[in-house]
């Protein structure tokens, strides 16, 4: 069998984590976040947050505006948006019995 490609293994590796995803999730619904306001919504601390978000930034999951002292957080609008998209399609018609109940 074929050895993974690196970058498959890191971009799933990465989407593999329930936090992270909470975290785009986030991002998707509520838009451009500070850390301060994905602690609240996500209520996990903000150690946790932050650290998730440099794995995120690091695969280019989420962009990165200096705001002031803060750093706002937005999804990827060129990739990570639109795959949020097609898995929602992809869910909706073929994982309803297995995956979304």
């Amino acid at each position: 069998m074929k050895d993974i490609k690196p970058q498959y293994k890191e971009f799933f590796k990465t989407l593999g984590n329930e936090t992270r995803i909470n975290i785009l999730l986030c991002l998707e619904r509520d838009g451009e976040c500070s850390v301060s306001r994905i602690v609240k919504a996500l209520d996990v601390d903000q150690s946790t947050v932050s650290h998730n978000l440099k794995r995120l930034e690091k695969c280019s999951f989420v962009e990165v505006r200096p705001s002031g002292k803060e750093r706002l957080y937005s999804l990827n609008k060129q990739t990570i948006k639109p795959l949020f998209t097609i898995i929602e399609k992809h869910s909706q018609k073929y994982c309803k019995n297995f995956c979304c109940k």
